[in-house]
């Protein structure tokens, strides 16, 4: 009999594992304390945008004419535990106030909610990226707490979802990572993930210390490249070089490759910043902080590309923001997601305003997460809208609908057409043909 499986946290990792596992074939029941979040996704409506998940949602949640009824939610943690056979974590681990270290109190919590109602043998695997040394720490405490003793088993499974494909990383991941002690939680895992792994997906079988790791270092170097790019990108401006021109000259390089190699306005969202900080606190707190001392210059840079555009944009109005009206096309962090944490785009739009400019932001997605956070700003029903007058416009979120844009047609509605590319993804030659001053961090700068 397949293992019934529960997702404690059902927020932008646990919604997508969720529905994932009742594609996959499992009887799935999600909790959350959320109880609007939960009517929500009941109704299969995803309270994140993620392409491919509402539908998803539909198929499988109980109650809609044609699903599955393979998925159910819930906020009974009695009910979860009698329910579940293996039970996934995946509750938020957000940046302490204050401090670099990890937050992690949603974490200890779910743990000393289910850990007590444990009364038979179940496997608890972690999938929340949280420091080093955690799994050792948790897999204790449940021993611990629950009735069964030992035979509430822990696992970890870190993820590595990207935000707008997280579905297919779900479903067809590039590898699958498990953290295990015994046997039984391996084979339990294995079955879990039969179809990925009878599709080929490599499964790595580590102790907890090492599944921890893979997710942060993964996290870390990925913002290295990013950041390795952009600081290259300032070498560029400083020598009359062109970035774009050296990206793609380095991802012949085998070695290198091309992705995460675009320079531009840097990283942001709720994994990288806040990974690469809590990892650099917990090697502190081991006695191996000399070993990620570079993270900090890699973090140091990424937040300098914000202060860059913002001097690009002051000098495209003249020197100084007061009484200039600035468009920015982009709130979301990145592309196919309305996740405006970290978000460099309203970053730079923030700092713009407070500088004296009117500021307003068109987003496809990510508008009413913006609105909340940003009450101060204007925003816009279209593109068109937002650059409405503007002496400035700014491409700070790389949307395949900007790349689509007319510069005739945007270029008939501003006061100056002038257009700072932080993301270098427009085609620089299509806008300066209609008559715009182009510029993009790390490019050369050409006159009118």
């Amino acid at each position: 009999m397949a293992p019934r499986i529960t997702v404690i946290g059902t927020g932008y990792l646990g919604a997508t594992h969720a529905a994932c596992m009742a594609e996959l074939g499992f009887e799935v029941l999600g909790l959350d304390v959320d109880r609007d979040k939960l009517a929500a996704l009941a109704a299969g409506r995803v309270p994140m945008y993620e392409p491919g998940l509402s539908e998803l949602l539909l198929k499988h949640v109980a109650g809609h004419e044609g699903s599955t009824g393979r998925l159910r939610f819930t906020d009974s943690w009695e009910e979860v535990a009698a329910f579940g056979d293996v039970h996934f974590v995946c509750v938020n681990t957000p940046q302490r106030k204050g401090e670099f270290a990890a937050d992690m109190s949603y974490v200890d919590s779910a743990f000393d909610s289910l850990a007590p109602l444990l009364e038979r043998p179940v496997l608890v695997v972690g999938k929340s990226t949280v420091p080093v040394g955690s799994a050792n720490r948790l897999a204790e405490r449940l021993a611990a707490l629950a009735p069964v003793g030992a035979q509430a088993e822990l696992a970890w499974n870190p993820e590595f979802l990207r935000e707008g494909f997280a579905v297919g990383d779900t479903l067809h991941p590039d590898r699958l990572v498990v953290g295990v002690r015994s046997e039984r939680a391996e084979q339990l895992l294995r079955e879990v993930y039969a179809g990925p792994i009878a599709e080929g997906v490599p499964f790595v079988v580590t102790d907890f210390p090492t599944a921890e790791l893979v997710k942060a270092a993964a996290n870390s170097f990925l913002a290295t490249k990013i950041s390795f790019i952009n600081a290259m990108a300032e070498v560029c401006e400083s020598a009359g070089a062109d970035v774009v021109q050296l990206s793609k000259a380095l991802s012949y390089d085998e070695r290198i490759g091309r992705k995460f190699l675009n320079a531009g306005l840097g990283f942001g969202g709720g994994c990288l910043p806040k990974d690469i900080r809590a990892f650099m606190a917990r090697a502190g707190e081991l006695g191996a902080d000399q070993a990620l001392t570079f993270l900090r210059e890699v973090d140091s840079i990424n937040m300098r590309r914000r202060s860059r555009m913002v001097e690009l944009a002051r000098e495209q109005c003249g020197g100084g923001f007061l009484g200039r009206r600035v468009a920015v096309l982009g709130a979301a962090f990145k592309p196919n997601s309305d996740d405006i944490r970290d978000s460099p785009a309203l970053n730079v739009a923030g700092q713009i305003q407070l500088q004296g400019a009117q500021v307003t932001v068109y987003d496809p997605k990510a508008m009413d997460n913006a609105r909340k956070m940003f009450p101060s700003l204007s925003y816009a029903a279209t593109p068109l809208e937002a650059a409405e007058g503007a002496h400035v416009v700014l491409h700070l979120t790389e949307w395949q609908e900007f790349r689509e844009l007319d510069p005739a047609e945007v270029g008939a509605v501003v006061a100056e057409r002038r257009l700072v590319d932080g993301r270098n993804v427009l085609d620089g030659e299509a806008w300066r043909a209609a008559g715009w001053t182009y510029r993009a961090m790390g490019r050369p700068s050409v006159e009118e």
